[in-house]
């Protein structure tokens, strides 16, 4: 069951098979609006990565912080192929997080 307030990681893309971003959070719905409205000065906002495309939900800050540590040195293939595991749309999650 998703908490508004729960640590995740999140996987954000411009396009399917594009340009990807990893991020952590303790409230993704706020932080993904942030993204999706350029509310986030950065890598986010200069290449349009909005839509999300994958994320993961934890109990703790640290273990999802541990997470993104690992999937950000994993290489791009090995992403791709999680993203499509849950996500072999590449449908935009904001609905499903947001409702």
């Amino acid at each position: 069951m998703y908490r508004r307030k729960q640590p995740a990681v999140y996987i954000l893309a411009s396009a399917r098979n594009g340009t990807l971003y990893i991020g952590v959070t303790s409230n993704i719905v706020r932080r993904v609006w942030e993204h999706r409205n350029h509310l986030v000065e950065g890598f986010t906002a200069r290449y349009n990565v909005t839509s999300l495309v994958y994320y993961e939900l934890y109990d703790t800050m640290e273990v999802a912080i541990a997470r993104e540590k690992q999937l950000k040195k994993w290489n791009r293939a090995w992403k791709i192929q999680l993203i499509l595991k849950t996500n072999p749309e590449w449908k935009d999650l904001w609905d499903e997080i947001s409702r």
